[in-house]
C-alpha cells in the first residue's frame, strides 16, 4: 500500500539518514545491473524452436556475468519483448516467473523485476519470485511509441495490497523511455506531486531509449525536488560518466554499458561490468575519506 510505504521510508531515515537503498544493497550509490531476457512466448521475436530452455540458459549466463563483475543488485526484465505492451498478456509474467524460479538459487545479490510496461504484472512477478523491488511507470499519462499510456496508481496500490506485496519497493520511472508526459507541468513540479500523491520508494530518470544518456539537468531537477525520496539514474551510465551521474543520483540502473562492445543487443561482458564497478568502488572510497 503506497501510503504506508512513506511511513516505512521515514523509519529508515530516522536519525541515521540511511535510505532503504543502502539497507537493501549494503552500500551507498548501488549499481543495479540489468539481466535482459530474450523474447518470450507470445512476443514477435520469440524463437519457438529453441524454446524456453534457451531463454533460461541465456538468463543464467547473463546473471553469472553480472555477478562475476561485481554488481550490487540485479533487475530482471523482458527487455526483448519488443514492441512492448502497456498491458501484457498473462503468458509474459508467467514465463518470467518460471525463468526466475529456475535461476533463483543462483542469485546472490538483491534483485528486482520489471515486466515492460505493466505495473500490475511487475508486482505479481515480484511477489511470486521474492523480488525486493520493481521498476515501472506507475503514474501519469504519456504519448508513447506504444500508444497512449494511461496509468492508475490507485488501482495499482490496491492490487499490491491484495496480493500481499506491501514489502515490494516501487521505483517510479517518471521520465520513461520513448514517451512524453501529457501535461505542461515542469519536471520539478511533476516530481513534487508524484512524491506527495503516490509516495514512491524511488524515482527513476531515463534517457530517450535504453543506453541513452540521461539528461544531467533533468536528473538534477528531479533530485532537487524529490526530498527524502531516492533518485535513480536509469539509463546511459558508463565508466566515464559514473562520477558525474552518481554525484547527483542515489543509485544507477545499468544495462547497455555492460554488454559486449556496449551494444544493447549483445550479451553481458563481465570485463565491462568490472570496469564500471571499479570506478564506482573508487568513488565510494573517495567519499569515505572525505567524510
Amino acid at each position: 500500500m503506497l501510503y504506508s510505504n512513506r511511513a516505512k521510508h521515514s523509519e529508515h531515515h530516522g536519525g541515521t539518514n540511511v535510505s532503504w537503498l543502502e539497507e537493501t544493497f549494503g552500500v551507498s550509490k548501488p549499481i543495479i545491473g540489468m539481466c535482459h531476457l530474450p523474447a518470450l512466448p507470445g512476443d514477435p521475436a520469440y524463437d519457438a524452436r529453441e524454446g524456453l530452455a534457451a531463454v533460461i540458459e541465456h538468463a543464467r549466463r547473463e546473471l553469472s556475468a553480472l555477478q562475476a563483475g561485481g554488481v550490487d543488485g540485479i533487475m530482471i526484465s523482458n527487455e526483448f519483448s519488443l514492441p512492448y505492451l502497456t498491458k501484457t498478456e498473462p503468458i509474459t509474467a508467467i514465463t518470467m516467473a518460471r525463468v526466475i524460479g529456475e535461476i533463483r538459487d543462483e542469485i546472490r545479490v538483491p534483485f528486482g523485476v520489471n515486466v515492460l510496461w505493466d505495473a500490475t504484472a511487475s508486482i505479481d512477478v515480484a511477489v511470486a519470485t521474492g523480488a525486493g523491488f520493481v521498476r515501472e511507470i506507475f503514474t501519469g499519462v504519456y504519448a508513447s511509441d506504444f500508444g497512449l499510456w494511461d496509468t492508475n496508481v490507485g488501482a495499482t496500490a490496491r492490487h499490491r495490497r491484495a496480493v500481499s506485496g506491501d514489502d515490494v519497493r516501487l521505483m517510479f520511472n517518471i521520465v520513461p523511455e520513448g514517451a512524453t508526459y501529457l501535461s505542461d507541468r515542469d519536471l520539478a513540479d511533476l516530481t513534487r506531486s508524484t512524491v506527495f500523491n503516490a509516495r514512491p520508494d524511488a524515482i527513476c530518470v531515463s534517457g530517450l531509449t535504453a543506453g541513452a544518456a540521461t539528461d544531467d539537468s533533468a536528473l538534477s531537477a528531479v533530485k532537487a525536488a524529490a526530498g527524502d525520496t531516492p533518485v535513480v539514474v536509469n539509463t546511459g551510465v558508463r565508466a566515464n560518466n559514473a562520477a558525474q551521474a552518481l554525484s547527483v543520483a542515489d543509485a544507477a540502473v545499468v544495462g547497455t554499458f555492460f554488454k559486449r562492445d556496449g551494444v544493447f543487443e549483445n550479451s553481458v561482458d563481465p570485463e565491462r561490468v568490472r570496469l564500471l564497478m571499479s570506478e564506482v568502488h573508487r568513488l565510494r572510497e573517495e567519499a569515505t575519506v572525505e567524510a
